[in-house]
């Protein structure tokens, strides 16, 4: 007996929650990930 008929169905929940991992951490971060860009961009046009 199989508990889970599609496969299909069940990667595409998994895909929809590292997605919304991936908006949490960006949101939490999103300061820092600015500075760090701000940051690397400024570096690179000191060059």
């Amino acid at each position: 007996m199989k508990i889970f008929r599609s496969k299909k169905g069940m990667e595409m929940v998994q895909v929809a929650i590292l997605i919304a991992l991936a908006v949490a951490v960006g949101l939490i971060f999103k300061n820092e990930i600015t500075d760090f860009v701000t940051n690397t961009f400024d570096n690179l046009n000191g060059f």
